[in-house]
């Protein structure tokens, strides 16, 4: 996915996002995909919202994406794979293999405090038995999959709309009383995508890969984001 700034960050203030088209990332591809746990159910969203009021002013507006926890990047869809970032049959049906191969079972994770990265506040996210590692580590055939160093599990709850100094806003995020953790069963992960014209733009569900039936079950129409068959 794009940085998306139209200036560098300096070392003592946030991401200044910007909405624009991301041209010269996405190259005319509509579409991008990824895996995530989807978390958007009423207490997640109920919190998301709680820290989008106690940021006002920070955030840029129209963030519109559900609450998921990204596990890791596909690319952009395409039956016949011509970019180093394109994602086609062959690395899904990789993928789903080792999803069948690894056979994950239903596992509990802690959503919890405020934080964030220099260009977005999250809550953050503690899976204490490495499930989702397990997931992500599965999941890596596609190159984009392991290309941050420095994942960590998280709740995107908006991007930063402005270069505000990293003092105030570290403060600001600590001021954040986020009350007990909320604890979710996670029983699939999700193959997502969205518009890739669109910064913050609504995630779509193509499908899911259910631990307890061990299936990939797609969604009711996923034909227009997914331009080949699901294995």
């Amino acid at each position: 996915m794009p940085f998306s700034h139209d200036l560098p960050p300096t070392s003592n203030t946030t991401v200044r996002n910007v909405r624009r088209d991301f041209s010269e990332w996405h190259l005319g591809r509509p579409y991008y995909l990824l895996w995530a746990l989807d978390v958007d159910v009423t207490p997640v969203r109920q919190r998301v919202a709680a820290t989008q009021q106690h940021l006002s002013g920070l955030l840029l507006d129209g963030y519109l994406r559900q609450p998921h926890v990204t596990v890791g990047l596909c690319g952009f869809p395409s039956p016949a794979p011509v970019h180093e970032d394109d994602f086609g049959p062959e690395l899904l049906h990789k993928q789903i293999e080792a999803l069948n191969g690894l056979r994950p079972e239903a596992f509990d994770i802690e959503i919890g405090a405020l934080d964030g990265f220099s260009s977005a506040p999250y809550l953050a996210v503690h899976d204490d038995n490495g499930h989702i590692e397990r997931l992500r580590s599965c999941l890596s055939h596609a190159p984009q999959m392991l290309a941050h160093g420095d994942y960590r599990p998280h709740v995107t709850v908006g991007l930063y709309g402005g270069a505000w100094p990293l003092d105030a806003v570290h403060a600001r995020l600590a001021a954040f009383s986020a009350g007990d953790a909320l604890r979710l069963r996670i029983t699939r992960i999700s193959l997502f995508g969205y518009a890739s014209g669109e910064i913050g733009g609504r995630l779509s569900r193509i499908a899911d890969y259910d631990f307890v039936s061990s299936r990939c079950i797609p969604a009711a129409d996923c034909t227009e984001l997914l331009p080949f068959p699901l294995p």
